[in-house]
């Protein structure tokens, strides 16, 4: 980025990417192929979900309990184009009734106002692998869709992500322990 973002940050740079190869095994040589959702998005928000509870004791005593998270998001409208990779991914999971690990690929959360000091052009980001499962498909007059739903599972791996405006994905880099 040209210049440093400074005070709020516009929603802009908060972006979010779907591995359409879904490469689901992390063992996998494979090249993930990166796309970015939103194009047809006014909102995309990551629900926590945190699992919590306040119990309170018969001394009176109250105790909380975290139990961690579990992040989903909903991705509401999602227009189908011919040649789009990750509506190619999602026709086949609804044509062929898709369940379980051939819905698994990996979600890119990438803050793209915080470049890296060392690497010009390349962005904290967050690797995790998720479910992408369509809601429905149909719609109305303004196209066809298919809704469908992000569900993060597992650790969350930090690294550097260079996006490529050429082709709208880029390279996720592991940070090395």
């Amino acid at each position: 980025m040209a210049d440093a973002i400074v005070g709020k940050i516009e929603r802009k740079y908060m972006a979010h990417y779907i591995d359409t190869a879904f490469i689901n095994d992390p063992t996998s040589t494979a090249t993930p192929s990166w796309y970015r959702i939103g194009e047809d998005l006014e909102e995309y928000n990551v629900e926590l979900n945190p699992d919590t509870e306040v119990v309170k004791n018969i001394l009176g005593n109250t105790k909380f309990n975290h139990n961690g998270y579990e992040p989903t998001a909903e991705a509401s409208p999602f227009y189908a184009r011919v040649g789009d990779a990750l509506f190619t991914k999602l026709q086949d999971i609804v044509d062929n009734r898709h369940q379980g690990d051939q819905c698994k690929t990996s979600a890119l959360e990438v803050h793209l106002w915080d470049e890296s000091q060392t690497t010009t052009g390349s962005y904290t980001a967050y690797r995790q692998f998720c479910y992408c499962v369509p809601e429905s498909y149909g719609g109305d007059t303004s196209g066809y869709q298919i809704p469908f739903n992000v569900n993060y599972v597992g650790d969350r791996i930090v690294g550097l992500f260079a996006p490529n405006a050429s082709t709208g994905g880029g390279t996720f880099t592991p940070a090395t322990p």
